[in-house]
């Protein structure tokens, strides 16, 4: 069974598995969220798990196991905490996801009030931050104690480390006798910022988010650790009270802030569906600038003797929702449009946004792919986002699914600033002022400076030891950019001269932080390792743009040395038909013209051509040994399948030719010695009859190499 498979056509044994499997599934977020604080699903995976759950219970009541998560609140007190029972439950909140849920949550009230559709009544609106609920006891104005949530009856004991954050009191003045405040532990996302900086000098762990890093922090059972993170409160319920604190849930949070504590100024009264709905649409639009992480807008009737009345469910009170923001999407400002140049010379634009948490990632930067992309159109020229431009200054929609990069999905017009002008995409390489050119059919513009760009010879550098390449150990990303900027390394060449132009190499590299001379000298070693190297990998490190790796092992195998594959390309004459280097490397099936046209001219220009052949006189280049194809009767033929074959795919026919020692081309020419050609085959079976090439069936191919 799917886990996509409607509820509506479960069967009752499909429905008792189900609600087994999303049990497990459910309790596993649950620890992982509130005990690890280290989630393992986004906040929209698991409110799907749990809606799926309750819909399969509703419609099968009789199949709901004693200890299903509509049961369960949070997760149990971790180990190596003193535990504490609270007073009254820390429930949950039941969750609307679209302005339909929130209309339906407003007529079950006035539903279970017995009061008319429509009759007055208030609701609190207020933001749901993203933190880690605690609950804090005071007695006689005291702080006693204060406990997690834990599973919603006991928590965790961490008053120790609750006494260093400054937004939590030690004592009240004028509370009653005994008050329980309850609130959110958060990060700002200034602060946040500044202990992953701490954290990554420090070489330690660095934090997705900042409710993972409240969290974290809160939970540490040295309290010195605690009081050295920048942890904030905000109190916005109450557990266990001596007496009153109002007749209004509104006045009630006034007195918390008359105690002291640190309440939500966007909080606020509302007195219709239409108005919660809005202020949900003020607060959504003010996300990215609270400097705080915020999840949706939590609905609270507003009158505590109505909340009386209609109490609680199992987990959730009936008088309070959670209008959850999508967990994919967030309105964030647009700060700057940086363009980055890739190692081809691609220019690729890169939004700057003002941070936000989008899917339980903090985002500050969103392909914006290529110009035709900002300026509202796709590469076909079609509109998107209904021809919107992209500007700076803009409030822009992001998106973010799973670990795809995150995008600009959306503008808001409404508020573009007055002097907004539209963004000028750059003519010139913002790297080395060079022409940046888009060719005709290219989305991408492109920097002609070649290797006087620094930007490209980086990322080249970069894929030169990338591990396809030469996988040089010790020698990564980090390690060429930083031997780039000292000027030791401005080509391939250089890589493998490091040892010879510092003598032992160490008077300089040593003194590098991170570097001694048993590193450096593992370097060098771990360099003169990669000498000698094979055809194909070589090609592939050379980074010449569209020859991917397996473009480049095709290449490899049709040559089969570096003699023979520098001799082809150096002497092509790109478009002559005429011309045999030419005709040869267009023939080798897999490779087109505009690859070969960039291959070719690669190798014919001055400055790339002096740079690869400095590189080669220093290594020893492996030749491709071919298929041991004695007694093979295509062994050395150039051979061309056309057509439909039958009895195996292209794949494989092409596969054993090239294990029997043929060349397999995918065009005839002069130099074609066989042709197969299957059902459907048109103008290739035409020239080879034009040209004599001998032309057998997919049986004749069959029949000549069976014995082999």
């Amino acid at each position: 069974m799917s886990d996509t498979t409607s509820v509506n056509d479960l069967t009752e044994d499909q429905a008792q598995a189900e609600l087994q499997r999303l049990a497990l599934l459910i309790s596993k977020a649950n620890q992982a969220y509130h005990s690890a604080d280290d989630p393992e699903i986004s906040d929209a995976e698991y409110d799907s798990l749990k809606r799926r759950n309750l819909e399969i219970e509703l419609r099968f009541p009789h199949l709901k196991l004693s200890d299903s998560p509509t049961l369960m609140v949070g997760a149990p007190a971790a180990d190596g905490f003193q535990k504490i029972e609270h007073s009254l439950p820390m429930l949950s909140l039941g969750n609307a996801f679209d302005a339909e849920d929130v209309r339906d949550f407003d007529s079950s009230i006035h539903k279970y009030l017995g009061l008319k559709e429509g009759a007055a009544l208030d609701y609190t609106a207020e933001p749901k931050i993203d933190g880690l609920s605690l609950s804090l006891r005071y007695e006689e104005g005291v702080l006693v104690h204060a406990a997690t949530r834990g599973d919603g009856r006991v928590g965790e004991d961490v008053t120790a480390n609750a006494r260093t954050v400054k937004d939590i009191p030690e004592r009240l003045k004028n509370a009653p006798d005994i008050l329980e405040v309850r609130g959110e532990i958060y990060m700002s996302h200034a602060d946040f910022e500044a202990l992953n900086e701490a954290q990554a000098n420090a070489q330690k762990k660095i934090f997705a988010n900042p409710r993972n890093a409240a969290a974290g922090s809160l939970r540490q059972l040295d309290s010195n650790i605690t009081a050295s993170r920048p942890l904030r409160f905000f109190a916005y319920a109450w557990g266990q009270v001596s007496e009153p604190l109002a007749t209004l849930q509104s006045a009630a949070i006034a007195r918390l802030s008359d105690f002291g504590f640190s309440t939500n100024p966007l909080t606020k009264v509302c007195k219709t569906p239409d108005e919660l709905i809005a202020h949900y649409q003020d607060i959504e639009a003010q996300r990215a600038t609270l400097g705080y992480d915020i999840d949706g807008v939590v609905y609270k009737v507003n009158d505590l003797a109505l909340q009386n009345r209609l109490g609680f469910r199992s987990t959730t009170p009936r008088w309070a929702i959670a209008h959850k923001f999508p967990a994919e999407l967030a309105w964030t400002r647009l700060e700057a449009i940086d363009i980055q140049v890739g190692r081809t010379g691609a220019l690729s634009p890169v939004a700057r946004l003002l941070p936000v948490t989008v899917g339980g990632v903090v985002v500050s930067n969103a392909t914006l792919h290529n110009e035709d992309y900002i300026a509202g159109l796709a590469s076909n020229g079609d509109e998107i986002r209904n021809g919107k431009d992209i500007r700076i200054g803009d409030w822009v929609q992001v998106y973010r699914a799973g670990d795809v990069i995150p995008k600009v999905a959306d503008v808001d017009l409404s508020k573009r600033p007055s002097d907004s002008e539209a963004f000028e995409f750059p003519k010139l390489c913002p790297e080395c002022q060079s022409n940046a050119i888009r060719e005709p059919g290219d989305a991408v513009r492109r920097c002609s400076g070649g290797l006087i760009c620094p930007a490209q010879i980086v990322e080249r550098l970069k894929h030169f030891v990338s591990r396809a390449a030469f996988d040089i150990d010790g020698l990564g990303s980090k390690q060429v950019e930083q031997f780039f900027e000292d000027g030791w390394v401005k080509d391939p060449a250089d890589i493998f001269t490091l040892r010879d132009r510092f003598g032992s190499g160490l008077q300089q590299l040593q003194n590098r932080e991170g570097w001694g001379e048993k590193s450096a000298n593992k370097l060098f070693d771990a360099i003169d390792a990669k000498r000698s190297i094979s055809l194909d990998r070589l090609i592939f490190a050379l980074g010449i743009r569209h020859v991917g790796e397996g473009t480049a092992s095709l290449l490899a195998r049709h040559y089969g040395s570096w003699s023979a594959f520098e001799t082809a390309v150096t002497n092509a004459v790109i478009d002559d038909p005429e011309d045999e280097a030419w005709s040869d490397l267009l023939a080798i099936d897999g490779v087109g013209r505009v690859m070969a046209t960039s291959l070719v001219t690669a190798f014919q220009q001055p400055a790339e051509r002096a740079s690869i052949d400095r590189l080669v006189s220093l290594l020893d280049i492996k030749d491709i040994t071919r298929p041991d194809a004695e007694g093979s009767p295509v062994a050395g033929k150039t051979v061309v399948f056309t057509g439909t074959l039958e009895k195996m795919t292209r794949a494989e026919a092409k596969a054993r030719a090239e294990a029997l020692g043929a060349k397999v081309s995918g065009s005839v020419s002069a130099r074609t010695d066989l042709l197969v050609a299957g059902p459907g085959a048109g103008s290739k079976a035409k020239k080879a009859t034009e040209l004599g090439v001998e032309t057998i069936d997919e049986d004749g191919w069959l029949a000549l190499i069976e014995s082999l």
